[in-house]
């Protein structure tokens, strides 16, 4: 199964990551990674830039309205998303508690849409 692990971080969090390739934040999700891999559990993933880079687009009316910055004001932030293979929702929450994101903020655990997503590729060529 296809989980997507949503990491929401604050905005101290996302300051760590400017302290280097050395710094705890970035060793903490250094071996994070490495074990997901080791686990031949990882598919892929991202970190993300702060909220205040990003850029929210609707449509309305067949208008596209564009508004910087994020939508909402919160104190925890996407910050990051991984997508895993594991065998069951249970294997998805046992990484998600092993996420470094869970000291700081939190980590949502979702399984992928299989039924949505394989309407939608069954269109292409």
């Amino acid at each position: 199964m296809r989980f997507v692990m949503l990491i929401y971080e604050n905005q101290a969090a996302f300051a760590e990551r400017d302290k280097g390739p050395d710094s705890a934040y970035i060793g903490a999700w250094r071996a994070y990674h490495q074990a997901l891999l080791k686990a031949n559990a990882y598919l892929g993933g991202a970190p993300l830039k702060a909220s205040d880079t990003a850029t929210t687009v609707r449509v309305k009316d067949g208008k596209r309205r564009v508004q910087d910055g994020p939508f909402a004001e919160a104190k925890e932030q996407l910050g990051g998303f991984i997508l895993l293979e594991l065998p069951s929702l249970d294997a998805a929450l046992d990484w998600a508690a092993k996420c470094p994101a869970t000291g700081w903020g939190a980590v949502e655990v979702r399984p992928e849409d299989v039924d949505c997503h394989e309407a939608v590729i069954q269109g292409r060529a």
